[in-house]
């Protein structure tokens, strides 16, 4: 309107005449940066994220697809909807369902219990005090460090600190690392304890003099590299994207898979095997005088080759799924794991070359000590060979790595909602083109008394339009009839009147 008509109006009355329409303004809050990948790396990782809100259903759906939540063939409902069904109904539903809108506190309650009957993990974000019982039943409850109130914040588990939620992906991601660094430690320290309790039993018993091939004092070095150097080194390397990659862990899955125990057997019976070898037959192997000083020599090999197996099986142990390989990838950035390589070598040199009458070590040429470090490294090829072996897991009541067992997979997929959604739209788009077919014919037929017939069936109301199909998550909307006196009309005649009069500005 101009400046004088819009000086006489007052504020509580608007002008609703003589209005030109320009446009309509829309307000939109974005998301913040790194949802959309950080929700992308959730499904990847095999979470499901579902958004359980307050706003209208609507509103609900337009941001839940801007973040990547709501995909082609999921499912959203309205608080009331939820909680009309039966808890049968609610299970059958819970599948499919990505989007939660006009929820109560007690909505989400209900969420969390019935996806803890179903044997799920749950985690649960919240920051109002009404959050807080839903926060305490989940599993691991997320709590917001900046908005959260106090009652949500002792009631979770977990505080995130800068309110975002890409930091629940790096607390899944420090998750699983410190879950993987737990288990590689036990492949390592069992591989350890099995290789030296059978060595020093069997070489005692089969000895003529009755000693055992490690000392007490060698036993307790070889006790530090087992306990405080291996859990150093094996527990430092960081968090990588490649964790993301593979599906979570079932809540009742066993901590030592097939895979981790058909290593600790295999590198154990290598590690006795090659050690009793080389206490039987190390003077002709490496040309040493039958003489006590020649023993001394061979039992220093001994000792010195028992502890390179196990710094190179600790670069064994770095990886523990069975389709990894390359048991060096990102080593030089596992700086911690080097430097108590590093110290582990460093220190049994001085042993062996200083030890004396303490460690029961004489010193060793450098043949010697290349050929006590060569057996260590063939600790390397054997896991190799052993990471390809073939899976026999159900052989021995153990559980593989990849079973389900240890993998947890979603009943419905988003992948499978996606292709189920397009499958129908396919449907859809054949019963109608067919329809238009069958129209035609009719129409070249008359008097067959098909002219009325309506050759869509249930096809939905959406096949027809010029615009493209919604997903198959989109209900139908309730049209009314326009009458003469609603806004639009007054808008439309305001608009022509404006035209023919030159009209004003809005």
């Amino acid at each position: 309107i101009g400046t004088d008509e819009l000086a006489a109006c007052s504020d509580d009355d608007a002008p609703l005449d003589n209005l030109v329409w320009i446009g309509v303004m829309g307000i939109q809050d974005p998301l913040r940066p790194g949802v959309r990948q950080a929700v992308d790396d959730c499904h990847r990782a095999g979470v499901i994220v579902r958004m359980i809100t307050g706003d209208n259903i609507e509103t609900a759906r337009a941001i839940a697809r801007d973040a990547g939540i709501l995909t082609k063939g999921g499912q959203a409902l309205t608080g009331l909807q939820w909680r009309k069904m039966t808890p049968e109904q609610q299970h059958a539903v819970l599948p499919r369902l990505q989007v939660m809108a006009r929820s109560s506190p007690l909505d989400k309650q209900i969420m969390v219990e019935r996806l803890q009957e179903r044997g799920e993990v749950v985690g649960m974000t919240g920051d109002g005090t009404n959050d807080s019982p839903a926060l305490k039943l989940a599993d691991v409850g997320f709590s917001m460090g900046i908005a959260g109130t106090e009652v949500a914040k002792e009631a979770s588990d977990i505080i995130l600190m800068d309110d975002n939620f890409t930091s629940i992906v790096k607390a899944l991601r420090w998750g699983r690392a410190v879950n993987d660094s737990v288990r590689k430690f036990l492949q390592f320290q069992l591989t350890v304890n099995i290789a030296a309790v059978l060595l020093t039993f069997a070489s005692a018993v089969f000895s003529s003099d009755g000693q055992s091939a490690l000392t007490a004092v060698q036993l307790l070095f070889l006790n530090l590299i087992m306990d405080s150097l291996a859990a150093l080194g094996l527990a430092t390397e960081g968090p990588t994207d490649a964790l993301l990659s593979r599906p979570p862990l079932q809540r009742n899955s066993a901590l030592i898979t097939f895979e981790m125990w058909r290593m600790i057997i295999g590198q154990a019976a290598f590690q006795l095997g090659i050690n009793l070898l080389l206490l039987n037959h190390g003077l002709e192997i490496f040309h040493l005088p039958d003489t006590p000083y020649g023993t001394a020599v061979l039992r220093t090999m001994v000792f010195n080759a028992f502890i390179f197996l196990q710094v190179f099986n600790q670069i064994n142990c770095r990886r523990i799924q069975p389709n990894e390989f390359n048991v060096f990838a990102n080593i030089h950035r596992d700086t911690g794991f080097l430097l108590v390589q590093l110290f582990i070598v460093v220190a049994q040199w001085l042993i062996v070359t200083y030890g004396g009458v303490a460690f029961s070590t004489v010193p060793l040429t450098g043949v010697q000590w290349a050929g006590t470090v060569f057996i260590g490294l063939l600790s390397l090829p054997v896991g190799l060979f052993i990471r390809m072996l073939p899976d026999l897991s159900t052989c021995f009541g153990l559980e593989s790595a990849n079973s389900a067992a240890q993998q947890h997979r979603p009943e419905v997929s988003t992948a499978r909602m996606r292709m189920e959604a397009s499958v129908k739209d396919v449907q859809y788009a054949v019963r109608f083109f067919s329809a238009i077919r069958n129209s035609q014919l009719a129409k070249q037929q008359p008097g067959t008394g098909d002219d009325n017939r309506n050759f869509l069936g249930d096809v939905p109301s959406y096949i027809g339009r010029a615009s493209t199909m919604p997903s198959s998550d989109a209900t139908a909307v309730p049209t009314t009839n326009v009458s003469a006196s609603s806004s639009w009309t007054r808008v439309k005649r305001a608009y022509d009147k404006s035209n023919g009069n030159g009209g004003s500005s809005l």
